[in-house]
């Protein structure tokens, strides 16, 4: 079931800036996530994308600028409003030693969801990202790119309205990594998910993306991709 269709964004970033001791990390960073539609934060390592992240998961606090998530402000969001962000972290949070179906259910009932709700959802996310048939592989033996689409099934099992990749298609083939891209555009659309995506590769980026890239913490550049990648690639160069 997809979530209610809204034009209004999910995520506003408003002029956040984050110091680590003395050394600024973003400087006056502003930018809306709209549902139904990925944003793509291109830059190179050490852009600020991951200190970004890390503020709107509310990992590190946020002193200077605002955000606010489905228009309630993040610094004091309940866990209500919190429940609507999902992330896919850079570096993989499963438990390989658990069955694919045991991660997604233990994660379920971490967030309160009735153990029939979690399973209907999780037959439904499985199927979408080609998994049926795997509750009951071990994650050790699955490859890397099998292990990602469980980290996203796993999102989406509380119908998140912002879902957060950071980096997610790290250390995957060529072939897994356009398949994965591909996937999570359709499940943008499809179920009116505001997805922010950070990312050092420009091949990355489709045709109708917004874009916010990011140099040394500052934002350089915002539009709409057109899918003519030249650009952003000479940037990416550029910002390197």
């Amino acid at each position: 079931m997809a979530n209610t269709h809204s034009t209004e964004p999910v995520l506003q970033a408003f002029s956040v800036s984050h110091f680590y001791g003395v050394r600024k990390a973003l400087s006056e960073v502003s930018f809306n996530v709209f549902p139904g539609r990925v944003t793509m934060l291109l830059g190179p390592n050490g852009a600020g994308k991951t200190t970004l992240f890390s503020l709107i998961a509310r990992l590190l606090p946020l002193g200077h600028g605002s955000m606010k998530l489905c228009g309630t402000d993040l610094a004091t969001a309940s866990d209500q409003i919190l429940s609507q962000l999902g992330i896919v972290f850079q570096q993989q949070t499963l438990d390989l030693d658990l069955s694919v179906g045991q991660n997604l259910v233990y994660y379920a009932a971490l967030h309160g969801l009735p153990r029939a709700t979690a399973r209907e959802r999780m037959a439904v996310a499985l199927t979408r990202l080609e998994l049926q048939g795997r509750e009951h592989d071990r994650l050790r033996d699955l490859n890397g790119g099998h292990r990602r689409r469980v980290e996203i099934a796993r999102m989406l099992l509380t119908r998140p309205r912002l879902l957060l990749l950071d980096e997610p298609t790290v250390g995957l083939d060529i072939p897994t990594r356009r398949s994965l891209v591909e996937f999570l555009h359709a499940l943008a659309v499809e179920e009116n998910i505001g997805v922010l995506w950070a990312t050092h590769l420009a091949d990355e980026v489709e045709a109708g993306d917004d874009l916010v890239v990011l140099s040394k913490g500052r934002v350089v550049q915002t539009g709409a991709s057109t899918g003519d990648l030249t650009e952003f690639l000479e940037k990416e160069s550029e910002l390197a």
